[in-house]
């Protein structure tokens, strides 16, 4: 009888000791794929100022393209891009 109480005792350690070796690995897993994403959060590049200039720079073209077909005099030009340009 004592050999099998020590085979049933030592199948329950092993058991136990496999399902906390298998939590605490999932736990692991867990939080380095939490840190992954927020190292990628962190590592998105911001999005660059560029746009707003142009889009200034295309409204000047368009105005420019305007002048130059005579829709626009030198006044209503010059008052658009100065708006444009923000002064």
């Amino acid at each position: 009888m004592g050999l099998m109480r020590m085979a049933a005792r030592t199948a329950v350690v092993a058991g136990t000791a496999t399902a906390v070796s298998g939590r605490v690995a999932h736990k692991q897993n867990e939080k380095y794929a939490d840190q992954a994403a927020a190292q990628q959060a962190a590592a998105a590049p911001a999005a660059p100022a560029a746009p707003a200039e142009d889009d200034s720079m295309a409204k000047i073209k368009q105005l420019a393209d305007l002048h130059a077909q005579g829709i626009l005099s030198d006044e209503e030009f010059a008052a658009a891009k100065a708006k444009a340009l923000g002064i």
